[in-house]
């Protein structure tokens, strides 16, 4: 793995419709910019890139982490996405994420029973990528619906790949709409 640049973001939401959000709801991105080596040309065998994904769902979850300045046992949602350059194929991004990233993602963060929601596309640089989010042990607890928005000025390049990782430490900002709360999950079968 070839990785040109590493950035992390955090959103602290601290203000919501004018009412204050305490605790603030945070959310980190940890990004890799990494060249792809299937840009340009059909290859069957995409295991190299399903490798890297294994490598990047390890350094990326431990970045979302110390970005937070928490340990596992407080990350409640989290996500992945990658956009492949214009020279790349939607399967290299696919190659990636599903495979072998979500293991080392989870371990990580101590576990995840839920599936982690992901968005590939193809892209230019400076092109957003929208990462949808949910609770990592119970997907139907709906104040974890939530998604965050990621770019960076001057990724992918055509031949490289953006592969980011997303994890909070909380839901949205003032959820109040019902349903399924993370108190009351039962977190068996990453559903409920």
């Amino acid at each position: 793995m070839k990785i040109r640049k590493l950035v992390t973001i955090v959103e602290e939401t601290i203000r919501e419709m004018d009412r204050e959000v305490s605790p603030p709801t945070r959310k980190a991105a940890a990004i890799a910019v990494i060249d792809n080596p299937f840009a340009g040309r059909y290859v069957e065998d995409l295991t190299e890139l399903m490798d890297v994904g294994a490598e990047l769902g390890e350094l990326l979850g431990k970045k979302c982490l110390e970005a937070l300045s928490i340990g596992p046992e407080r990350a409640e949602s989290y996500a992945k996405g990658c956009i492949t350059g214009i020279n790349g194929e939607l399967e290299h991004a696919a190659a990636i994420m599903h495979p072998k990233l979500g293991k080392p993602f989870r371990d990580v963060l101590g576990g995840g029973l839920a599936l982690i929601p992901s968005i590939k596309k193809r892209g230019s640089a400076g092109c957003t990528l929208d990462i949808p989010l949910n609770h990592k042990d119970a997907a139907f607890v709906r104040s974890h619906f939530d998604g965050m928005t990621v770019s960076v000025e001057d990724a992918p390049g055509p031949d490289e790949l953006l592969v980011a990782l997303v994890v909070t430490d909380s839901g949205r900002p003032l959820p109040r709409i019902g349903g399924l709360t993370k108190e009351q999950a039962k977190r068996q079968d990453g559903l409920r």
